[in-house]
């Protein structure tokens, strides 16, 4: 109990802050009709549990290091104009980036769903290749804020919440609702995610929409080229 009031706080912001809990609000309150305050006091118990459960997973979680960057890799950054504690923030982020998008692989290809918002948006080929991408141009970092600050960590949050949801044994009309805002989202933000890899790669033009269907295209024809990530160096 004391924890749980220690915590309290957190779990406040957690769940207002949270895609998920959120939605879960909204389906309630105007969707269900069940009133605000159950809806509040339901929606902040999911989000007591989900933040257990992102603690419980991080404290389960072993700690991975990241290697010391090679004299041949030092030396390229090097060559970049980056000094010492630019090239351990960058090493860092992409790092942190690296886990995302292969946590995010695994759960687009863990259910029947999520695999085909992943197919009918490229997006593991998309977010792998724009990876590549940054890691050879690593000075352009700060235009790829929202890619590595938003987008791609939120995605990566929506389907863990959307597979412990998925999973759940027992599952009512709300939970299917909940699914189905939360694939929508999921969705959205997967075309984000292409809007942010044409924007790096082509800077500004007119058509956004043509660009993202011709980079869509152009990595589907890199025959696996950027299908892997787990061994580059950084």
């Amino acid at each position: 109990m004391n924890t749980f009031l220690k915590n309290l706080g957190d779990i406040f912001r957690y769940t207002f802050t949270s895609v998920t809990t959120v939605l879960i609000f909204l389906v309630l309150m105007f969707i269900l009709n069940i009133g605000f305050w159950w809806s509040l006091i339901i929606s902040v118990v999911i989000g007591a549990f989900f933040f257990y459960k992102q603690n419980d997973n991080k404290n389960n979680t072993p700690h991975q290091k990241l290697r010391k960057v090679s004299s041949e890799k030092e030396a390229f950054y090097k060559a970049n104009g980056m000094d010492k504690e630019e090239i351990h923030f960058f090493r860092e982020t992409m790092y942190t980036a690296k886990l995302q998008i292969l946590t995010l692989e695994k759960n687009m290809n863990a259910v029947s769903k999520l695999k085909a918002i992943e197919q009918r948006n490229n997006t593991i080929h998309l977010v792998k290749s724009l990876f590549k991408e940054i890691t050879a141009e690593p000075r352009r970092l700060h235009e790829v804020d929202k890619f590595l600050y938003v987008h791609l960590p939120s995605l990566t949050d929506l389907t863990n919440k959307y597979l412990e949801i998925s999973q759940h044994e027992v599952k009512n009309k709300s939970t299917f609702t909940v699914l189905d805002q939360s694939a929508t989202t999921i969705d959205e933000m997967c075309r984000l995610i292409a809007v942010d890899y044409v924007a790096f790669k082509s800077g500004d033009f007119d058509d956004m929409s043509l660009e993202v269907e011709l980079a869509k295209k152009a990595i589907e024809r890199d025959n696996g080229e950027t299908n892997t990530i787990e061994d580059d160096e950084l």
